[in-house]
């Protein structure tokens, strides 16, 4: 018989390179969010998922009010899931309530959650992103333009080719 030689099983070098922002803050942020809210990183970022369309920018899960238990033995119960709602949504947020509770607790995969609080209070960024101007096309440029959308009958169309024109024109 003849025997087979095995080759030797090279060991993978750790990685030492950069890590991701996401992984550090990830991992500093999950404990204090956690002891402060109830919450975790997952609930948050699921929760445009959790809230639906209709609610995905107008709404944000603020905290877990998990309801205290004075001795280990004392049987679990939900806990209250309040939610930050924009006033001018709140009424129909309240409305689907329930759908948005079942998916909370599909999410967390058990009965986590037993009611949901709504806190009237502004949402969405009021912020307006930064304008900045446009540099205007060369009369060359202008004219290069409107001949290549002389025969463009739609008048949705050509505005919205225009538009990308001059902006690759600009970027160039």
């Amino acid at each position: 018989m003849s025997e087979r030689k095995s080759k030797p099983v090279k060991k993978q070098r750790g990685t030492f390179g950069a890590k991701s922002v996401s992984e550090l803050i990830g991992g500093v942020l999950e404990p204090v969010l956690a002891r402060r809210t109830g919450m975790t990183l997952d609930l948050l970022q699921a929760w445009p998922e959790l809230a639906g369309e209709e609610f995905r920018n107008t709404t944000r899960p603020e905290k877990i009010d998990w309801p205290r238990r004075i001795q280990e033995e004392d049987p679990f119960e939900p806990a209250t899931l309040v939610v930050a709602c924009d006033g001018s949504v709140a009424l129909f947020f309240q409305h689907e309530q329930a759908v948005i509770l079942e998916r909370v607790n599909v999410f967390f995969g058990f009965q986590a959650v037993r009611r949901i609080k709504i806190v009237q209070k502004s949402v969405t960024s009021t912020a307006k992103p930064p304008v900045h101007p446009e540099p205007a096309l060369s009369q060359e440029e202008e004219v290069r333009l409107a001949s290549m959308l002389d025969e463009i009958d739609d008048p949705e169309l050509k505005k919205t080719l225009e538009r990308l024109g001059r902006g690759v024109l600009q970027k160039k």
